[in-house]
């Protein structure tokens, strides 16, 4: 028990990786963090036709028809995500045909 720990030390390296893997832990977490309002998360329209891989463009086309609803804050546009949630059940069709046997 009187080693000398030095940086080459299998404990020293074990601690140092699990401190790496905590350290890209936490700053998965904080890139990812959206504080919410209310329970509720908010996202930019740029956020959600990332999300939703349709352009934004195609956003302001579903706002128009009435197909997502929105808040406009000056010239700004908000999507909840329940609303997104909701659009997205909504447009849900299950498969109509069984395949195999």
């Amino acid at each position: 028990m009187n080693e000398l720990i030095n940086k080459d030390s299998e404990w020293i390296i074990h601690f140092m990786g699990s401190l790496d893997r905590l350290l890209d832990s936490f700053e998965h977490l904080t890139v990812n963090y959206r504080p919410t309002l209310n329970g509720e998360r908010f996202f930019t329209d740029k956020e959600v036709s990332a999300r939703l891989k349709v352009s934004r463009r195609t956003l302001q086309d579903y706002r128009n028809e009435g197909r997502i609803a929105y808040i406009q804050l000056g010239g700004k546009i908000l999507y909840r995500e329940s609303d997104i949630e909701r659009m997205l059940a909504d447009s849900y069709h299950a498969a109509y045909r069984l395949t195999g046997t």
